[in-house]
């Protein structure tokens, strides 16, 4: 199977390197459009060749857009006019109704298979990729009765060689829930990163005492606002609302703390270790 892959950073470089390595793809084509990037994924053995949009489209049997929910806008609607009958395309957006909108009435849109897998760090670019990045972890397909029966199984077996779990979702319930999960814990990591820098001006000192509860808080902090800006453009319907909420949670426990009630700060931490039921699967 011919796969092209439409940005070699961070997911789609990690994509390319276990679909070669375990034999879903005899070639990679890589297409992106930072020169340094190309030239990068082809020196690292992610991709076999380096092409343009139309070219790497038209030879494909699978292309993963694999780019900024922004930029998936742009550029799902060129390659669904590019691509021949046999060809299964997906992305891997972490926003999902947005982009299922654009292309509501394109005629190939049933070749076009909704997805996000859950996974991912704080690096980017073709240098970030790794193997098993998306081992054990979930992969949502959305909406997947409006896409081509093969081309759904072609996507699920993609993410089958991953040995990625796949849940179904439609792409509203989708941008709820991962706006929950996701997109708020992005928000409060950039948040609690802006509030230390700007209380704390000595960035040595910060790096000195920064100890393994910050540095898990703040690491979602690196990831970057080409991406994620975006993400927070397409889904703010669905971020302003558990934003409100977590915005009242702290307002809470900054009373109780005034308050020196430590009482209910007690109970506030006793209802919150409850998420490890829910982490734990218990």
């Amino acid at each position: 199977m011919v796969v092209s892959v439409i940005g070699l950073g961070l997911i789609g470089g990690s994509m390319a390197l276990d679909l070669k390595e375990k034999g879903f793809a005899k070639k990679i084509i890589g297409v992106d459009r930072s020169a340094s990037n190309a030239e990068d994924a082809l020196a690292l053995g992610i991709v076999d060749e380096i092409s343009d949009l139309k070219n790497a489209v038209e030879q494909a049997d699978l292309v993963i857009i694999a780019v900024p929910v922004n930029a998936t806008l742009q550029l799902l609607p060129q390659v669904l006019d590019c691509i021949q009958k046999e060809t299964a395309v997906t992305d891997v957006g972490s926003t999902k109704q947005v982009i299922l909108n654009s292309v509501q009435a394109h005629p190939m849109r049933k070749y076009f298979v909704a997805a996000h897998p859950m996974s991912g760090t704080e690096n980017s670019g073709p240098k970030a990729a790794i193997h098993n990045l998306f081992n054990n972890k979930v992969a949502i397909i959305c909406d997947q009765e409006n896409s081509l029966d093969w081309a759904v199984e072609r996507v699920k077996k993609m993410y089958s060689v991953f040995n990625s779990r796949i849940l179904y979702m439609d792409g509203a319930a989708h941008d709820e829930h991962v706006g929950y999960v996701s997109h708020l814990s992005h928000v409060i990591s950039y948040a609690l990163a802006v509030a230390v820098l700007d209380k704390e001006k000595s960035t040595s000192t910060i790096f000195d005492l920064a100890a393994g509860g910050f540095a898990s808080t703040a690491r979602l902090a690196k990831s970057s606002a080409e991406m994620w800006t975006p993400i927070f453009e397409q889904n703010a319907g669905n971020v302003l609302p558990i934003l409100d909420i977590y915005i009242n949670k702290l307002q809470q426990f900054k009373t109780h703390l005034q308050n020196k009630d430590f009482e209910k700060i007690t109970e506030f931490i006793q209802e919150a270790n409850k998420i490890r039921r829910v982490l734990n699967k218990e």
